[in-house]
């Protein structure tokens, strides 16, 4: 493969890794995200959410801070469809999968 094309296709995995690709749909700023294993005294529980988002590009890992929020931003949307104003990821991220706990707590 020549250079030219070989730069290509790194200058391009490499612009790709920086994209966010779950865009936060309305409502969902709203939406808190507590650390794993936060108090959820007083809240009530409304179901659970499953992300999964890409973490590699080809032969490229993805940065795991995007990764992760974009996650997030998959668990804040899905939330907004259950009535929860507040997410727990139960686990930590592996594999570009995480799960939370969808809640209804008081403000």
């Amino acid at each position: 493969m020549p250079r030219m094309i070989r730069a290509a296709v790194v200058v391009s995995m490499l612009a790709l890794g920086a994209c966010t690709w779950v865009p936060m749909e309305t409502g969902a700023a709203g939406v808190r995200v507590l650390a794993m294993g936060a108090s959820t005294a007083g809240c009530t529980k409304l179901g659970e959410i499953e992300g999964n988002v890409t973490d590699r590009v080809a032969v490229y890992q993805r940065n795991p801070l995007r990764v992760q929020e974009e996650l997030e931003t998959m668990a804040r949307n899905e939330a907004v469809g259950l009535g929860a104003n507040t997410v727990v990821p139960t686990e930590a991220a592996h594999d570009g999968r995480q799960r939370f706990v969808a809640w209804r707590c008081p403000r």
